[in-house]
């Protein structure tokens, strides 16, 4: 019987919310290989056709899908990139020019474009906010201060931000969402050229902690919603720690105000904005799916390292911090995701890997740093899938620049590593001269990894990455550059690792294809005289180093 997670990823939300695991999602038609987010084994996964689906992606800059001709040229490029997923905006604004006049022509358009180029999509619904801001709500809806009040920040200043406690723009805007997603079953069901759908952009409040107009402060004096309190009662014992914390300063006070239960200040406007977000959009995914059950997320702008508290980074938003509210109030929605720039990505990864929340990256850099992202999400963090922003010209070298040279890899070796991501059996690293070495437990092993030395030089390179799998007993497949690797035993036995063999190789057709068997040099123990750490060390090291990243079949044996 097949588990579909259609519902609460998180722990609190699977807690909080029952679903019944053998029924079929509304919206699915009946369709058995419909995209689903399942739970296999260790890990959940994005199924498309009935199989797991690893997403290359790449998302266009914002405007770039509001133009079909503008379009054309560029598809080509992307599949000379190696994406097998491409991330597009639809926007309320051109679905809906007119209020009850739908027009899903460049939806249409689309989905024709990527069929031709062989590319799958995900489409970012830009609604009622984008960057927290609503400029992408249709002119009708601008201009109807009234019907669609926005926020009111202090000091008596009106943004233009639709408030999310108003029920009149959730009401618009998911009567506009259902029609998109009625449309889209409508074209879109046989194929599965849409395989997941973003609900808003990075929504949130900037420039204060929580709105201020009349309908906010009419909700905020009021006493925190049944529902919010019920699930956090039941579940309290295993809420993230920074919501636990602020609760238990109040001693668990269950009834009251905001205020009354979280305390005062800015940080418990920002609760009242998180579930106010968090049912709006919920609203929009459970109607919508019940039209078409694509998998559906939102995305994150995260706190950044400059910022003071919650209006500095948009309050309210899908943080990190905040998902056990996210997660209670947005049952519908699958993923929290976070759009990841800095530099501490893996901590960012860990954050949003808590409660059960799948991984998926839908904005972030390319290059070479964002080739260390994605070997890193994937390998340790079993994400679904990673994608940088700007794709169509972030990427300066198409033909052969470090990402294009990575997706093409890894396409290879996607259902290699998609049942690895299952089983448990693999680990990613993310290197630089700050953190030149991790130690990853695999298969019976300590795996020492660090940026590649060299006899000759202290010098390091900037960065090394790369993941490992075990894949039979004492035997792995590694994949990266600029790293090598020693082992250290884990269970009883001779004290010592050899390398049996190490192969260079390929996958062709999923079958490895073996190529220089590396020996000698190739694999000496390799450190800088001044390096302490290794200089009492002698024995054998899986390196790899090149202009490119490549794989290793590595055996190794006890002595």
């Amino acid at each position: 019987m097949n588990i579909f997670i259609l519902l609460a990823v998180g722990l609190m939300a699977l807690l909080c919310t029952v679903t019944d695991s053998g029924a079929e999602p509304p919206g699915h038609l009946g369709d058995v290989n419909m995209p689903v987010l399942r739970k296999n084994d260790q890990a959940v996964q994005l199924m498309v056709d009935g199989s797991p689906f690893l997403i290359f992606g790449g998302e266009l800059h914002n405007s770039s899908s509001s133009s079909l001709e503008y379009m054309k040229p560029i598809w080509p490029k992307l599949t000379t990139m190696g994406l097998n997923t491409v991330l597009a905006v639809v926007s309320w604004e051109l679905s809906e020019p007119e209020e009850g006049v739908f027009d899903f022509s460049l939806v249409e358009g689309l989905i024709q474009q990527a069929r031709q180029h062989d590319k799958r999509l995900v489409l970012l619904w830009f609604g009622s906010w984008k960057n927290g801001m609503s400029h992408y709500a249709p002119e009708w809806v601008k201009r109807d201060l009234d019907r669609f009040p926005r926020v009111k920040i202090e000091g008596g200043k009106h943004v233009e931000v639709i408030t999310p406690v108003s029920d009149e723009a959730k009401n618009a805007d998911t009567r506009a969402f259902k029609s998109f997603m009625k449309h889209l079953g409508q074209i879109d069901k046989d194929k599965h050229t849409v395989i997941m759908i973003q609900v808003q952009n990075e929504a949130g409040l900037l420039g204060d902690s929580r709105d201020r107009g009349a309908l906010a402060n009419d909700a905020v004096g009021k006493p925190v919603p049944k529902a919010l309190m019920d699930c956090l009662v039941a579940h309290r014992e295993t809420l993230l720690p920074e919501l636990r914390a602020k609760w238990a300063s109040t001693n668990f006070t269950t009834i009251g105000t905001w205020e009354d239960v979280f305390g005062p200040g800015p940080s418990t406007d920002e609760l009242f904005m998180a579930w106010h977000y968090a049912c709006y959009i919920n609203h929009m995914a459970k109607a919508g799916k019940a039209e078409y059950a694509l998998p559906m997320f939102v995305n994150a702008w995260i706190v950044q390292p400059e910022d003071e508290g919650p209006g500095d980074y948009p309050s309210g938003g899908p943080q990190a911090h905040l998902h056990d509210i996210w997660h209670a109030g947005a049952p519908d929605i699958d993923i929290l995701a976070p759009d990841i720039y800095l530099p501490n990505f893996a901590e960012v990864c860990k954050a949003y890997s808590r409660s059960g929340n799948p991984l998926f990256v839908p904005e972030s850099r390319a290059g070479v740093k964002g080739v260390a992202n994605l070997f890193y999400a994937v390998g340790q963090n079993a994400a679904i899938g990673y994608s940088p922003f700007g794709i169509e010209d972030r990427v300066a070298d198409p033909e052969s620049g470090p990402i294009t040279q990575s997706y093409r890899l890894l396409a290879k070796l996607a259902p290699l590593i998609l049942a690895h991501q299952a089983k448990g059996t693999i680990a990613g690293v993310s290197l630089d001269q700050e953190n030149p070495d991790q130690k990853v437990a695999l298969g019976g092993y300590t795996l020492d990894i660090g940026i590649r030395r060299s006899r000759r030089t202290s010098n390091l390179p900037d960065l090394g990455y790369g993941l490992v799998m075990a894949v039979a007993p004492d035997e792995f497949i590694v994949v990266g550059n600029d790293i090598q690797i020693t082992f250290q035993p884990t269970t009883p036995g001779p004290p010592t690792v050899g390398l049996a063999y190490v192969e260079e190789g390929d996958y062709v057709d999923g079958e490895w294809v073996a190529g220089r068997r590396l020996n000698g040099d190739a694999i000496m123990l390799s450190y800088h005289i001044a390096d302490e750490a290794q200089h009492n060390r002698t024995g054998s090291v899986v390196r790899l180093m090149g202009d490119q990243p490549g794989i290793r079949h590595v055996k190794v044996y006890r002595f």
